[in-house]
């Protein structure tokens, strides 16, 4: 089953697309350029159509989702970490 999507390997954020992704669930993610999966523990509840962290983020990180820059990190993240609002920023503000 796929839980969540990315379009590029370099991205450093999954799109969850099922609902009840909570946390210690096993998600499989598919890097659509490449037609791969990948895996990463939910650390915390996903939201269906909010962003998995794939790997740990300091502040001042760049985020990529779609292999664009889609802001930075505000808080530090861990791959599995719901990453939304709290710890992400656009850069444009």
């Amino acid at each position: 089953m796929i839980h969540a999507i990315l379009h590029d390997a370099k991205d450093t954020v999954a799109v969850a697309v099922v609902e009840g992704l909570t946390a210690g669930t096993e998600l499989t993610a598919w890097i659509m350029d490449e037609d791969k999966m990948i895996h990463v523990t939910a650390k915390q509840d996903i939201p269906i159509g909010h962003k998995v962290a794939l790997k740990d983020m300091k502040v001042g990180d760049t985020v990529f989702k779609y292999g664009v820059d889609i802001g930075k990190v505000v808080a530090p993240i861990s791959a599995g970490d719901h990453a939304h609002v709290q710890n992400i920023k656009t850069k444009r503000w």
